[in-house]
């Protein structure tokens, strides 16, 4: 486990990183990940992404406490993000965000398909729909809770997403790949042009015998 000072630049790169390829806008957006036990940074309550100070990344425990100045709280999405690290223990980072795309598809009834090409195969293999509730709300964080166990991207309806994996690193390519798919998949029905997926067969020979990493235990 990284210590706290390694995951802290590595939020701040990530911030900026989401920033610059339109990822994240505005203040919109929060981004966690683990420190040690059961300890996690996220971003304090009104931060900008692309701009984390020290004091912008408050330090949680999943008892609800929170360290450091008394001045700063963390994101009023704290309850999402606490969800899920209780519910996924290999979980090492949680990223909220709108992207324009994403989000486009978040607040409609389209469904992203997985089997287009290797990063959805792997990135997006299991994506599932949270329905409404106010952001912040303990409601919304029983919602993500509900899910968490059965998906790694969530699609939070007429709100953003919320995508989560081992590291920030690999947290923050899922986030890319989702907003790349779903992109495609708005032009492509623009332009109506139709994609063609691979089988269902391809798809799993591919999660099975690819390499990238072990398949994904959905049964946790």
């Amino acid at each position: 486990m990284p210590n706290i000072e390694t995951v802290r630049k590595e939020l701040q790169h990530t911030g900026k990183y989401m920033m610059e390829y339109e990822l994240a806008w505005g203040n919109a957006g929060n981004i966690s990940a683990r420190t040690e036990g059961d300890r996690y940074l996220i971003t304090a309550s009104g931060t900008f992404l692309g701009e984390l100070d020290d004091e912008d990344l408050i330090e949680c425990d999943l008892d609800g406490k929170s360290y450091g100045s008394a001045a700063r709280k963390p994101s009023k999405e704290t309850p999402m993000h606490k969800a899920v690290y209780e519910n996924r223990p290999e979980i090492g980072a949680v990223l909220h965000a709108s992207p324009f795309y994403s989000t486009l598809v978040a607040s409609s009834k389209i469904e992203i398909p997985t089997n287009w090409f290797v990063e959805t195969m792997y990135y997006l293999e299991k994506v599932e729909r949270v329905p409404y509730y106010h952001p912040g709300s303990e409601a919304l964080g029983e919602g993500v809770r509900e899910k968490a166990k059965s998906a790694n991207i969530l699609l939070l309806e007429n709100h953003g997403v919320l995508v989560y994996d081992t590291s920030i690193k690999e947290a923050r390519m899922a986030l890319q790949t989702l907003e790349m798919a779903c992109k495609m998949l708005i032009v492509s029905k623009s332009a109506n042009i139709p994609i063609s997926g691979l089988s269902v067969e391809k798809e799993r020979d591919f999660l099975d015998r690819a390499g990238y990493k072990p398949r994904r235990n959905w049964n946790i």
